[in-house]
């Protein structure tokens, strides 16, 4: 290195401060990782440099074979990684190497927890495993320069984990990036040969470029030049047959692609032959990434042609709502190259999509089959961005709701673990429809006056508690060749499941009531759009129905929050003719006194669905001045 020139000492951003902090007193249980971070790294370099070599050949500078090389020195208590991938400026460096750039900083820091094997999951998350060195060193060096520029404008940083690092620019003949970790004491372990190799082959042995060490020595002279060995397979892992990947192998590439510390739930790799020629190998992490609901966040699959890296983040392979799914696909029949312009017309895209998206829901299929515990994690993680999917994926509605789990009035208390296979095997004699019921929570729809002649009948019903649910149901209106019915929707009828006995007794009661109806009716007319006699209810007064065309509760909160303003509508108030609170207001002579319990009523029925009152001050003075007379 030569003498260093616009040296500079620049302080860390205040979020980087907290992430070495971390890193340093907290991942002190698995600090090998250090070597996989910066080997990925190190790997994703040459990727990008043979990406950019396709347009600029000049790039590759006329230089050797792309590789990686970890040399040490127990003397000096050093261990250096090296690589010849595109390098960086020094624009870059004081970018990657000074702030997280990434848009969720505050998300990481609202994140951290203290917790040693969470806050080491969400380190992968942010992409920020370069400050993994630093578990290790207590100082560490960077010698870089971007493929492409003169040999003057080489970047030197170098800071030791606190609060500042330098920055100069230094002579580098070689592209590429040196990485000099100085050991702390106590972690000469590092420096070692047996112990880097170990680290490789656990780690790193799926890497598809040599990772070279210096070769041992045993009790001979040693060469007047240093000879280098490769200790890794070299090749793509995704490339290879599935016979020969072991499953520690795939769980290694997996952390590879997603800079994830946890093991995938599962994956499948899959190579197509005939028409169209691809491989992918797709997983499903274990836990939901901080920005899965940015739904303008970078995802995507890597993207390889011909086992040439083409782009990180390649979002045209796989629809949004499978977003969370992490991986690789590479294809022979794409143009090396492909830009992400020609990515969007290219019919080919849209054959691998459905191929792909099709993939990833038998994945699923299976894992809820074979492994229901860890579906179960999966739909904890992952669940209500799955119920995106029968709106964005028409084709796979029915296969998508499938893999939908709903709590329901059978199911264990709040638990979303009902299959809609598993509701239709349970089906009443009779039985034709899928009930369900939408809320704001679990409490709220299990105690809703609408589930009470479903409970007497002893039929089940779907209870939606998440905010997208209603949304979802729009789009979702059959499953197996039943229908889905809101049971707080429309004039319920039971079909079948209703007898005649019953029918009758029902219609000869509602005309006993047409005068009632009529009075509650002018009584809340600027309220309801209708009043009617219910068929619902067993043990509460009257209930709030909606329109069959109407908004619910859920999707006008939806539309709220986002600024819109829901069209208008009014509910259906239904009243039960044999509860004695409707007996009583039957015989009501005082127009102004039952103009007051029927509000009362109205008011009620719209607090037990959930919704808010227009006027809580009218409420309470109605329900006082009643609460007045009854004491009198």
């Amino acid at each position: 290195m030569s003498v260093e020139t616009q040296k500079e000492t620049l302080g860390f951003q205040t979020e980087v401060k907290q992430l070495l902090h971390l890193m340093i007193h907290s991942l002190y249980s698995n600090k090998e990782i250090f070597l996989r971070e910066l080997v990925s790294n190190a790997s994703d370099a040459a990727d990008k440099l043979r990406f950019e070599a396709l347009a600029k050949p000049e790039l590759l500078e006329g230089g050797d074979a792309l590789k990686i090389r970890i040399s040490y020195d127990k003397d000096a208590r050093t261990v250096t990684i090296e690589d010849n991938g595109i390098g960086m400026s020094r624009e870059d460096v004081i970018t990657h190497l000074g702030t997280i750039a990434k848009s969720g900083t505050a998300d990481f820091l609202k994140n951290l927890s203290g917790d040693q094997r969470k806050d080491s999951h969400l380190i992968g998350q942010f992409g920020v495993g370069f400050y993994s060195a630093f578990i290790v060193a207590d100082k560490v060096e960077v010698l870089t320069r971007r493929a492409g520029q003169p040999t003057g404008e080489g970047v030197y940083w170098s800071s030791k984990g606190e609060g500042e690092f330098d920055v100069a620019t230094i002579e580098k003949p070689e592209r590429g990036t040196r990485i000099v970790l100085h050991l702390k004491a106590g972690e000469e372990e590092f420096a070692d040969g047996w112990r880097l190799r170990n680290i490789i082959k656990k780690y790193s042995d799926h890497i598809a470029l040599p990772i070279e060490l210096p070769k041992e020595q045993h009790g001979e002279e040693a060469p007047a030049e240093q000879e280098w060995e490769t200790v890794n397979r070299a090749s793509a892992l995704w490339t290879r047959p599935r016979t020969e990947v072991k499953e520690e192998e795939y769980q290694e590439f997996y952390k590879h692609v997603s800079h994830d510390f946890e093991n995938p739930l599962t994956w499948s790799h899959n190579k197509v032959e005939g028409k169209l020629e691809y491989t992918s190998l797709l997983y499903v992490p274990a836990r939901a990434p901080f920005d899965l609901y940015q739904r303008e966040a970078p995802r995507g699959l890597k993207l390889y042609v011909q086992r040439v890296f083409i782009m990180d983040q390649a979002d045209e392979f796989l629809p949004l709502y499978l977003r969370f799914i992490k991986g690789v696909v590479d294809s022979n029949d794409l143009s090396l190259n492909v830009s992400r312009e020609i990515l969007q017309k290219d019919p080919v895209i849209d054959s691998m999509k459905s191929a792909l998206s099709k993939r990833v829901l038998d994945m699923l299929e299976k894992l809820a089959k074979s492994e229901p515990e860890q579906y179960k994690q999966f739909w904890s993680a992952f669940g209500q961005v799955l119920k995106e999917g029968p709106a964005e994926d028409f084709a796979n509605r029915e296969k998508i709701a499938g893999l939908l789990r709903f709590a329901s009035t059978q199911g264990d208390a709040g638990e979303q673990d009902v299959a809609l296979a598993d509701y239709i095997g349970r089906m009443k004699e009779g039985q034709d429809k899928i009930y369900y019921l939408t809320g704001e929570s679990y409490n709220q729809v299990k105690n809703s006056p609408h589930l009470e002649v479903f409970r007497k009948k002893g039929i089940e019903v779907l209870l939606l508690t998440d905010r997208i649910d209603e949304w979802l149901m729009s789009y979702l209106t059959e499953f197996d060749g039943k229908a889905f019915i809101d049971v707080a929707r429309g004039d319920l009828d039971l079909g079948k499941l209703d007898s005649e006995e019953d029918k009758k007794a029902q219609e000869e009661i509602a005309k006993t009531k047409e005068d009632l109806v009529g009075r509650i009716k002018k009584a809340l007319e600027s309220e309801v759009s209708e009043v009617r006699v219910s068929h619902r209810l067993t043990d509460s007064p009257a209930i709030l129905a909606i329109g069959e065309q109407d908004l619910g509760l859920q999707m006008r909160r939806i539309l709220e929050a986002s600024g819109q303003k829901a069209p208008e509508s009014k509910p259906i108030f239904e009243i039960n003719p044999q509860h004695p609170l409707i007996e009583k207001l039957d015989m009501e002579q005082d127009e102004d006194r039952f103009v007051d319990l029927a509000h009362v009523l109205f008011d009620q029925a719209a607090l037990a669905a959930g919704d808010s009152l227009k006027d809580p001050a009218a409420y309470v003075r109605r329900l006082n001045k009643l609460l007045v007379e009854l004491s009198a």
